[in-house]
């Protein structure tokens, strides 16, 4: 007998985990390796992304609100990253 689903946002169980020891490991990497660092701030930066990605797409039947909510926190980074490029010295 499978235990149920519980996980509401449609996030399967290994996805983060997987991400945060992936990064762990590059972070580790990176104190040997320092040009992995900024590959490693980059993961542990892109795993919320693509978790957001993630429930937008696998969501869309059962939930549409959360997977448009996961959209607008995706457009919300956009919107900071276009922002960002108007300030001088960015």
């Amino acid at each position: 007998m499978t235990p149920p689903d519980t996980e509401l946002a449609g996030l399967p169980d290994w996805l983060y985990p997987l991400g945060f020891w992936v990064g762990v490991g590059l972070l580790a990497a990176g104190v040997l390796f320092p040009r992995l660092a900024a590959l490693a701030v980059g993961w542990v930066g892109l795993v919320p992304v693509l978790a957001a990605g993630w429930v937008a797409v696998a969501a869309w039947r059962r939930d549409r609100r959360l997977s448009l909510a996961a959209l607008a926190a995706l457009g919300g980074l956009v919107v900071v990253f276009v922002v960002k490029g108007f300030l001088p010295g960015a």
